[in-house]
């Protein structure tokens, strides 16, 4: 137990160290590139922090278990949105730029949709999964051509060299895989040493372990005040679970979205909705507190309902 215990600690150390050198190295890149903290926070923070899920998702894939591949990406938005947002805006306001009102947020919905109507007639063929991963490269594209960093930094961004800045990228994503990795077996390892059964597990442990990636690098980059990278970070890795993750997982093996329920449907939905209603509402173009606590009210609404029906 005691072994344990230390290995939980040294994946959580990992983790947040990862998490640090992701985001001063995404900054940096910003700085130097000119390219706004949103979209690299959507393609090398997001894509990097979605890894787990890929791995997880098209292992399912490979072995025909379309519940793995499927749950695993709604769950993981679920997560993203209504926990990891939620509390990184109760911690600090998340202030909703001109391109995340009529870009971002409506292209995150419109894929939302879009899955949720493909997978309530049944789930995806090997070609609309091509379709997806083609939709999700014109994505990448089209937030590259019209971005625009249309909000002032919080604080001014350590600037590094090239070289430094990728080895702070890559050694960040290195260390938020392994350790998260590391993290997940070691709290499985104590669950089932105290007896808590494999559902639960499944539910708490590994749901949390995949979105561990994202929860701390949000939480340090809101820390480090650099808001649009911890947003960019989470409607990226839902962009990036629902069109690439999904529709490589459907081309390796079609995926039946059966045992999907109409709660599942309406906590996927509900979830990013309520970002997008956090624009027009209360404080406008500011995801606070107040919104926060609606996105953690269905969080907690959803899980209840999960361990309900275990």
């Amino acid at each position: 137990m005691f072994l344990e215990l230390l290995f939980l600690l040294l994946g959580l150390a990992m983790v947040i160290g990862g998490a640090n050198a992701l985001v001063d190295g995404a900054s940096s890149v910003a700085r130097r590139t000119g390219i706004s903290e949103f979209v690299i926070g959507l393609i090398i923070v997001g894509f990097g922090t979605s890894l787990p899920e890929l791995v997880v998702s098209v292992t399912g894939a490979l072995s025909k278990n379309s519940d793995i591949a499927v749950g695993n990406v709604l769950g993981s938005n679920i997560f993203n949105t209504s926990l990891i947002l939620a509390v990184s805006a109760m911690i600090a306001p998340v202030a909703i730029t001109r391109s995340n009102k009529f870009r971002d947020i409506p292209i995150t919905i419109l894929v939302t949709f879009l899955v949720a109507a493909l997978g309530w007639q049944g789930g995806l063929s090997r070609v609309e999964g091509i379709i997806m991963v083609a939709l999700f490269a014109a994505y990448i594209i089209y937030s590259f051509k019209t971005d625009q960093e249309d909000v002032p930094a919080e604080e001014e961004a350590k600037i590094f060299n090239t070289f430094t800045s990728v080895v702070l990228i890559l050694g960040g994503l290195a260390c938020l895989v392994l350790g998260g990795r590391l993290f997940v077996n070691s709290a499985e390892n104590i669950a089932h040493m105290i007896g808590v059964s494999d559902k639960f597990i499944a539910i708490t442990v590994l749901a949390v372990g995949t979105s561990l990636p994202e929860f701390v690098t949000s939480i340090v980059a809101l820390a480090k005040k650099r808001s649009q990278l911890a947003l960019g970070n989470i409607l990226g890795s839902n962009v990036f679970n629902l069109l690439l993750i999904l529709g490589i997982s459907a081309i390796i093996s079609p995926t039946s979205f059966a045992r999907i329920d109409v709660y599942d449907y309406a906590a996927l939905l509900l979830s990013i909705i309520l970002v997008w209603t956090a624009v027009y509402t209360g404080k406008k173009n500011v995801l606070d507190r107040f919104d926060a606590s609606l996105m953690l009210l269905l969080f907690a609404a959803y899980m209840t309902k999960l361990f309900i029906t275990l």
